[in-house]
């Protein structure tokens, strides 16, 4: 970084009103610098007080804390870590499957092939990011469930009084996870075939290839790199998914390595947080491998690249009448992922009890559920609460990652260590990263714990990356001799940046900040950990109504809250197609 001083030393003795060359300050030096410590601050401490944590113990004469590894082989003597291991890898295996087979297909349908009612697929997946996990989750166990219509049904048509599918089990989370993240692999796996050069495609078509032969040898072939890595990173995050297994996993006696966590914060008196560090830190220790391995697979995609300078426009493949099969395919998914999930919790909101559809039961129907909601106070300051989290948690990451990725995107000397920084917080799962958050400010004479702005600081680290993300992919597309013009007009680093990089980077911050605001309005593993009585957010309130009984309030309360997020979601999506940038996409 020190070698950037120099340009700007020499540059400093015109018109600097007689000062030494010696002392101008090089602005993207001191940029660096001061977003380098500020980064650092934010991620770095967390990580040192969870290690150091689940490394600490109680002194025998009970003041103060020794170094011990006991935590660790108190957890490795239990059976329990191989039992939720395996769970979570049989969870995760599982979900990225489903997610891949269904994201996929679906994408492959829309992107390359002439099938019509292909908008079906973009709104089951804009609905989706805008509809909370918790929400998402129960409307799946009010459809599977015991008393659910699958069950139901199933029943009335064999006579057993058995069940069709035990959602409560391993195989059920599985499926419900997978359908939650079909969505977002539909989007991302979308933007890979769409942004492909089908040339080769085109070439095996003219050489008298079938469609399947085209899609076997070709297509898939080249795709393959890019399925890899959008499987690891399925992978990576429902081992580390929260939601899923506490509302699914729990009530069935599935343990997976978060919700363990979780329960040693949750069910003792006082909480074990040095056991609860140690699960954390042997987490994090696989997430951070299997994070490495995804970044081997995406620089292993590039070279798989097919995008050249010259223009093309893909051709679809002419299915024929097979293109009504295919249009069947989107429909049976909007059906599935969007139509009955919003059925069958609009059906539970109008019910003072849930129950499943009987003709017997429509003299029930009721709006009480939605009069509780408007009546009560509490939850308009969950709504403020959880905007006001989530706008200034989008605000802060967006602003952080334009300048670090400013300064990434361009090469900056030193700046890569910020690129570091800004990533780093992907080797956090949720949960681990909560209880970071809790042995920094446990130990931290700052009073913010049980407040919204302990709530701000960890999702601010988490989303780091996620703005990265959008902010550097958007500024690769803005060529520099732009920037450059602006310098030889005289126009100062803090001028250039705020008239020519931040207008034109535009759409790219906007749909960074919105999909981060989406992702910290819906997320249950931080707020749960984090929240005081005064700073719940709508996630725990949906989780707090489900786990006490009230399914039929939470189908209200979430009807409501996802019209609110579908609005949002939908701005997001259509500022996202314009900046053609995604949170792990093609940029």
């Amino acid at each position: 970084m020190a070698g950037l001083a120099k340009p700007a030393a020499e540059n400093a003795g015109v018109g600097g009103g007689g000062r030494s060359p010696r002392f101008a300050v090089n602005p993207f030096l001191a940029a660096g610098v001061v977003l380098a410590l500020l980064l650092a601050v934010l991620v770095v401490p967390p990580l040192l007080f969870l290690i150091e944590g689940s490394f600490t113990g109680p002194a025998a004469e009970g003041r103060g804390t020794v170094f011990t590894t006991h935590h660790f082989a108190r957890l490795l003597a239990e059976r329990r870590l191989v039992e939720s291991a395996t769970n979570s890898a049989i969870f995760a295996v599982g979900s990225a499957a489903v997610a891949l087979f269904f994201g996929g297909l679906l994408a492959w349908i829309v992107e390359r092939t002439n099938t019509p009612w292909r908008g079906l697929a973009y709104l089951t997946a804009i609905i989706s990011l805008g509809t909370p996990y918790v929400l998402y989750v129960g409307a799946w166990l009010f459809l599977l469930g015991k008393a659910g219509p699958v069950n139901t049904l199933w029943r009335d048509l064999t006579g057993d009084g058995g069940v069709l599918i035990n959602v409560y089990s391993v195989t059920g989370m599985t499926l419900v996870e997978g359908f939650l993240w079909s969505p977002l692999v539909f989007l991302l796996m979308g933007a890979t075939l769409r942004n492909a050069n089908p040339e080769f495609e085109e070439a095996a078509r003219m050489s008298g290839a079938s469609v399947w032969d085209t899609l076997r040898r070709i297509t898939f072939r080249l795709a393959m790199p890019a399925v890899l890595a959008l499987a690891l990173l399925v992978f990576i995050r429902a081992l580390e998914a929260f939601e899923v297994p506490a509302l699914v996993g729990l009530p069935g006696g599935v343990n997976v390595l978060t919700t363990d966590i979780f329960l040693d914060l949750q069910t003792q008196v006082p909480p074990d947080m040095g056991h609860a560090s140690a699960f954390s830190v042997v987490l994090l220790a696989v997430v951070a491998v299997l994070l490495y391995f995804y970044g081997r697979l995406s620089k292993s995609a590039e070279r798989f690249s097919t995008i050249t300078g010259k223009g093309f426009r893909p051709r679809p493949f002419d299915l024929g009448h097979g293109r009504w099969i295919t249009a069947a395919i989107l429909m049976v998914n909007f059906l599935i992922l969007l139509v009955a999930p919003t059925l069958v919790l609009v059906w539970a909101s109008l019910l003072p009890f849930y129950q499943t559809f009987r003709i017997a039961a429509l003299k029930l129907l009721t709006l009480d559920n939605y009069r509780a909601v408007f009546d009560a106070p509490y939850y308009l300051e969950l709504v403020g609460n959880t905007l006001l989290v989530a706008a200034i948690t989008s605000v802060v990451v967006m602003a952080l990652t334009l300048v670090s990725g400013w300064l990434a995107a361009r090469n900056r000397r030193g700046a890569w260590l910020l690129d570091q920084l800004a990533t780093f917080p992907l080797v956090f799962p949720g949960i681990v990263l909560g209880v970071a958050v809790m042995q920094l400010f446990l130990r931290v004479p700052v009073p913010v714990y049980g407040t919204v702005w302990i709530l701000i600081w960890a999702f601010v680290i988490r989303y780091l990356p996620y703005g990265m993300r959008y902010s550097y992919s958007g500024l690769l597309q803005i060529h520099r001799e732009l920037e450059e013009a602006a310098g030889v007009a005289g126009a100062s680093a803090v001028t250039t940046l705020r008239r020519i990089v931040m207008p034109l980077l535009a759409p790219s911050l906007v749909a960074g900040g919105l999909f981060v605001f989406l992702l910290a309005a819906r997320v249950l593993s931080l707020p749960i950990l984090l929240a005081g009585p005064s700073s719940q957010t709508m996630a725990v309130a949906m989780y707090d109504l489900w786990t006490n009984g009230q399914g039929t309030e939470l189908a209200a309360l979430g009807l409501l809250w996802t019209a609110l997020m579908t609005v949002i979601a939908g701005a997001f999506y259509l500022f996202a197609r314009r900046s053609a940038t995604g949170p792990f996409g093609n940029g």
